[in-house]
């Protein structure tokens, strides 16, 4: 059995309040009531409210759970909650307060989001909110593996898969002792010795969407990277020395064509990776650096446009081992006018190269709109091997999504000041609590390895699949060709 992986979650406390989806708001005609409702409140939140100077608001509202107790028990109804502006002015309407805010306290706490209040929202939405994990499987016994009693593996390799040996039909040919010494030995018997690389956790960390951030970000990111045992991407030009000692967790992103210069960082990387020129040109590029460092995985970083699939299978053959394909930061198709959403691109994908046979020739990791550890898991259904993240390091570095840096205006949280040690473990508790969450799914489903859900598309349901098979007949035309609006369906299904 491999080596346990497990994350040791500390608690991080946020350097700015964060905003309350409500606000507190106390009226005149207080009655001095002697056991005033505020004395008694569950949470102690009027005990506990300070103001904070630097954003000049009562913390009351970040510290009120909303279980308006207060609001219902008070005699002098002079206490009534609102919706607080400034915490639905977080982000946009992909990247929700919500999520914001979940992540954030996640990477406070390290510990996994519970909701016991019910689910009052809609059934089904856009981008992954239109496919659901199946938990059928709950009953069974790797369930206890949440809870420690038996293995979950969510490690994955990226690379090549070895192909099977193939074995000469002379039978003294496997009695020759001298031949397993031979450095031919691996070829002698047809087998693939391209390299791979192991991460305990299918989230790889890419490079940052925005901002002009300092060392210290970086540096506090390559330390969760190592905590956590997975990979972090970083432009070439930008690995300094105060990152060597965590080089076997940093994949350098090398610059297009020739770069001589760069053969140290190529010789002692794990894994490097180039930018998509064309497919002739990314493959002379890859031997290369595999001249430099035949150990190393190489990737290749591409957009997730309309040309992905046969870019995919053009690159399979070239040496290239890893494929990392990058949608825009709400995961749709890059460079579209009727943009497609990142799962179903992952799936279409993942399912061309299984068609041409060479699926396994290559790991696919896919990046851009993964927002939460369910977003994980349903790409990995679709077909990934594993995903990245940008936006969700900035959020757990307590990023607001304002766009600010982006006009090249101040951060309204200093992320150029936060300490490297306090920015590690809040990615580290992040990762903590999506490596629970999977730990979950995985139980749920009855799987013992994360690797045994790549493609399985069978334990998800996905509305469009409902939609054409509940209504498909009825609202079909004599071609058998759907007549009715999509949001017909929706107001139907709903």
């Amino acid at each position: 059995m491999p080596k346990k992986y497990h994350l040791n979650p500390k608690s991080a406390h946020p350097r700015f309040v964060s905003p309350g989806p409500f606000g507190i708001i106390e009226g005149d005609g207080c009655l001095n009531c002697a056991n005033c409702v505020k004395k008694y409140c569950v949470y102690s939140v009027f005990r506990k409210r300070a103001f904070d100077q630097r954003q000049l608001f009562d913390t009351a509202d970040s510290l009120c759970k909303n279980c308006f107790r207060c609001v219902q028990e008070c005699y002098g109804r002079i206490l009534s909650k609102t919706a607080n502006p400034e915490f639905w002015s977080l982000g946009d309407d992909y990247w929700t307060p919500e999520i914001i805010v979940s992540n954030q306290s996640q990477a406070e706490t390290g510990k996994i989001p519970v909701s016991g209040g019910g689910y009052g929202g809609p059934f089904t939405g856009p981008g992954f909110d239109s496919m659901w994990t199946d938990m059928s499987e709950i009953v069974r016994p790797t369930r206890d593996g949440i809870h420690g009693r038996e293995y979950i593996s969510t490690a994955v390799e990226l690379g090549r898969v070895p192909k099977q040996p193939t074995f000469h039909s002379d039978a003294g040919f496997f009695h020759d002792p001298s031949l397993k010494s031979s450095p031919d030995f691996p070829e002698l018997f047809g087998m693939d010795i391209s390299p791979r690389v192991e991460v305990s956790l299918p989230v790889i960390f890419d490079l940052l969407p925005y901002g002009s951030f300092n060392s210290a970000v970086r540096y506090a990111i390559a330390q969760a990277a190592k905590e956590t045992n997975t990979l972090m991407v970083i432009r070439a030009e930008d690995v300094e020395e105060d990152l060597r000692p965590l080089a076997s967790n940093l994949v350098p992103l090398l610059p297009s064509g020739p770069a001589p210069n760069l053969a140290p960082i190529i010789s002692w990387a794990r894994m490097v990776q180039v930018p998509f020129t064309s497919a002739t040109k990314v493959v002379e590029q890859v031997k290369e650096i595999k001249k430099i460092n035949p150990a190393a995985v190489v990737s290749v970083r591409l957009p997730l446009n309309p040309r992905a699939e046969e870019n995919a299978v053009a690159l399979e053959g070239g040496g290239v081992e890893v494929l990392h394909f990058i949608a825009d930061e709400r995961g749709r198709e890059r460079e579209a006018s009727s943009p497609r959403f990142i799962k179903d691109l992952i799936y279409n994908i993942h399912l061309r190269l299984v068609k041409d046979g060479c699926r396994d020739g290559l790991s696919l990791i896919f990046g851009g709109g993964l927002a939460m550890a369910e977003h994980v898991a349903k790409a990995i259904i679709c077909g990934a091997d594993a995903v990245s993240i940008e936006t969700t390091l900035l959020i757990a570095l307590e990023c607001r999504v304002c766009g600010r840096c982006a006009r090249e205006m101040s951060c309204p949280v200093e992320l150029e000041k936060i300490a490297p040690n306090w920015g590690k473990q809040r990615v580290v508790n992040l990762m903590a609590a999506w490596h629970g969450q999977l730990l979950e799914v995985l139980g749920a489903m009855g799987l013992r390895d994360i690797r045994r859900l790549r493609g399985e598309v069978g334990r998800a349901i996905f509305l469009n699949e409902i939609e054409k098979e509940t209504f498909g007949r009825i609202f079909a035309a004599s071609d058998q060709k759907p007549v009715m609006k999509k949001e017909a369906l929706h107001a139907l299904a709903s």
